[in-house]
This record gives structure tokens, sequence and C-alpha cells, in this order.
């Protein structure tokens, strides 16, 4: 039988599903060594999966095996020459006239048989590497060199540092681990200033947080009136003004003759059009009766 595992190739990462049936002893917390699309590679244990979804080609790929304290070590080792070679391409790209392209991070694969350079760039341009990867290669003989570029949201999250809201760290550096989509939408939803100031985060996106509590407004929203809809208050009628999601209030201007605005929770209005619906029916005659006498006090019967 399948025993799936959740593995996490970065500290804040996604998870990526491998059988681990032939690695009986392994654990949430252990180190596996894997092969993936882009080389061997080691990443650790997450969690068993009890319901994973179908695998994208088939069947999943085995973890090969527990790692070693030995592989923990070369895995230490080529993570510091990571830093090395992502200093020297700068340089050569610097060098090269590369305006606009950032080395971001340099990864080795676990054999260190492949080196991959992660880049942003300006623009939406395609930029040709090809320089840059002739001279990473001379200097790198014998591993396979490959340039990604990435875009500004996982820049930001390998960068780190202080978030637009004043936390010390990011969202996407400390617990997400996958973005979702984000549009202008949601921050009309909460009644969030549209300034770019107020909605935009360091990597110049739209903040990921305008997703966390969208939905709870969207259904806030649904129990309340709309602005400039007519309700009926304790103090008599008045349109909307303003809504208050998260509290189920909403303001209202009353029509007093003096314009006065009252807050209102949910419960303490009614809406006006509904209202006068339920009267005006309330006031036709009834037509459930054949004999023209009526027995609900509404009046002659329809003929």
């Amino acid at each position: 039988m399948e025993k799936i595992v959740g593995i996490r190739f970065q500290k804040i990462g996604k998870l990526y599903h491998f059988d681990a049936k032939d690695a009986e002893d392994i654990q949430p917390g252990d180190f596996a060594v894997v092969e993936t699309s882009r080389g061997r590679q080691i990443g650790q244990v997450i969690a068993f999966i009890e319901d994973p979804p179908q695998p994208p080609k088939g069947s999943w790929k085995h973890i090969q095996r527990k790692a070693t304290a030995r592989d923990l070590l070369i895995k230490q080792e080529l993570e510091q020459k990571e830093l090395a070679v992502m200093v020297d391409c700068r340089a050569k790209a610097s060098e090269m006239d590369y305006e606009g392209v950032k080395i971001v991070k340099a990864e080795y694969s676990f054999d260190g048989d492949r080196l991959t350079f992660l880049y942003s760039s300006e623009g939406e341009e395609d930029i040709n590497l090809t320089r840059l990867i002739k001279a990473m290669q001379k200097d790198n003989r014998g591993v396979r060199i490959e340039m990604r570029r990435i875009g500004p949201r996982d820049v930001a999250k390998i960068i780190g540092g202080m978030g637009a809201c004043g936390m010390a760290n990011r969202c996407c550096s400390k617990f997400l681990t996958e973005f979702s989509p984000i549009s202008i939408r949601m921050a009309k939803a909460q009644g969030i200033s549209l300034d770019p100031s107020e909605i935009t985060g360091m990597c110049g996106r739209l903040r990921c947080c305008l997703i966390y509590e969208y939905e709870q407004y969207v259904e806030a929203r649904k129990q309340l009136p709309k602005r400039r809809k007519r309700v009926l208050t304790p103090l008599g009628e008045g349109k909307v003004l303003d809504i208050i999601p998260l509290k189920q209030a909403v303001i209202v201007r009353l029509s007093d003759g003096e314009g006065t605005v009252k807050e209102f929770l949910k419960d303490e209005i009614q809406p006006w059009e509904e209202l006068k619906a339920l009267e005006k029916k309330a006031q036709e005659p009834c037509d459930k009766h054949e004999n023209g006498e009526c027995d609900c006090g509404k009046g002659e019967a329809k003929k």
C-alpha cells in the first residue's frame, strides 16, 4: 500500500508528495533523499498525507532513502557554497551590463551536478542570459547551470525582512507556503483605502493579507442592507450611508429634517421596501372565498 508523505525543500515552502512505502522507519521531522525534476534533493518530511489527491503522472515518486548524518553534512556544505557562487554570478551579471537583472539565490542539487540561479528582472520581456550562463559554466565545470526567473512575491519571500505593515517578518517569509490570487475587489469589500501605500506590499504587489478576512466580510455583508437603501429604525425612516460588516451594524442618515446620522445594529432595522410590500399585501382583499364572505377581516372577497 502507498504511504504518502508531504516533503518540504525550503523552510517555508510548498509541500510535495512522495511515496514512502520503501522507507518504513521514516517519520515527520526526518530528512529524506528524493529524485525530483531538478535532480536529487534532500527535503524534510512534514506530515503523513491521509487523503492525498491523484498523482499528476499516474503515480507518486518514491523516497529513495532516509537521509543520513553524512547526507545532512553534504547539504550544509552545498548551502555554504551557494552564497559564494551567487555573489560571483551577481558580479559577472554587473560586468556584462545586464541591467534590471537581479540574482536572488543559487541552489545546488543534492548530488552537486546541477546549479540553478533564481533571478528577477524588470519588465515582462525575456532576457537572453546565454553569456552569463557560459561564464558561470566556465567557472563551474561539470555542473549544469540553469537560470530560472521568479516573480516579485517570490523575491520578497526569499529576501525576507520587515513587512509593509510593520511586522518584523513578512507573512510570505514567516508562514505562507503558497501565494493566493489577490484582487482590488478584496480591498473594496473590506472598506480598505485604495491608496497604493495602504494595499501594496514590499514586493510592489497587492498585499497577501487582503485575503485573510475577505470571506468573513463577504458573508457579513450578505446580512446587511446595501448603501443608499432605505430602512426603518427605532428613530424613524432613513437611508444607509455606510455599513460595518464585522460589527453587523449600519450608519444611517435619518429623514428627520435635520439629517441626523446614527449607528444601528442589524436587529434594530428593517428594510423599508420589504416592510412596505408586506403592508400592501396585508391590505389586499382575500380571494380564497367563493360566497362573497371574507373570514380574514380584509373586506369583501374578490369576484
